[in-house]
């Protein structure tokens, strides 16, 4: 165990990685509890406010990011400030994602429906993560050998077409796709030459004329969402705290263009 944890986290300097991935998923789950307790009247937890004025858990959140950011900058990569920095870091993250829809939408949409976002932007960042400290390297890096990462012209075209693919699925409405791509070339590969959803900016350019392929992507989306919309919900019920209630109606599956005579 001990020279697998050398191994894999401490020689490749993964740890201060690990403990700001450790702190951010617990910073989530204790902040995740904590507003239940309070929206269910347990507890001794209470809102802060100041006068009127409800202070959001996202204001001391990005206070700890920015501390954590720039001790790290100044720690360098020797002894144990990275390591604080890290803590202090990741602590900050998970307050300031788990109000990412309260940001995106100015808004204080919490529990509601859009207060979705932020459970799922944590889910994506921890398994983004993961991956990272699991051996992926952002945009395929890891899979060149050191004699072609010596190679500058060999590493910057590698570089550009993962970064391209990721940037296909993500203009095909697949954001998903787009940043686990980022880390894993070939999600973004797939995502980036299957059918865009209704509605992205391929789908509005690429679409206009396409009448069959319109009907085509407008299928595939409905399929799609009817079939992970579902366990997708569930999912964010349990680990947000949401109180499960009846699934968005599902659309109209598109028409099927009748084939030409």
């Amino acid at each position: 165990m001990n020279d697998w944890w050398y191994r894999n986290i401490v020689e490749p300097g993964k740890l201060p990685l690990l403990l700001a991935l450790l702190s951010f998923v617990g910073s989530f789950l204790v902040t995740r509890t904590i507003t239940r307790l309070i929206r269910a009247g347990r507890g001794p937890f209470r809102n802060i406010s100041s006068g009127e004025v409800h202070i959001h858990h996202v204001v001391p959140g990005i206070f700890l990011m920015l501390v954590g950011g720039f001790w790290a900058v100044a720690a360098g990569r020797h002894g144990a400030g990275p390591l604080y920095a890290a803590v202090i870091f990741g602590i900050g993250a998970g307050l300031v994602l788990d109000e990412f829809a309260l940001i995106l939408h100015l808004d204080d949409v919490y529990w509601t429906e859009e207060g979705r976002k932020s459970v799922e932007v944590v889910m994506l960042t921890a398994a983004l993560v993961v991956l990272v400290l699991t051996g992926f390297t952002p945009l395929g890096v890891s899979d060149l050998t050191p004699d072609e990462r010596q190679n500058r012209a060999l590493f910057a075209l590698n570089i550009g077409i993962n970064c391209a693919f990721a940037v296909i699925a993500l203009l095909k409405g697949k954001l998903r796709t787009a940043l686990i791509g980022m880390v894993v070339p070939f999600v973004a590969l797939v995502g980036a030459v299957r059918l865009a959803r209704p509605g992205s900016a391929w789908a509005r350019r690429f679409y206009r004329n396409r009448h069959r392929a319109r009907a085509r992507a407008g299928l595939r989306a409905f399929h799609h969402d009817r079939r992970w919309s579902g366990p997708r919900r569930r999912l964010q019920d349990w680990i947000g705290g949401f109180t499960p209630g009846p699934s968005p109606s599902e659309p109209d599956p598109p028409e099927r263009l009748s084939p030409p005579r």
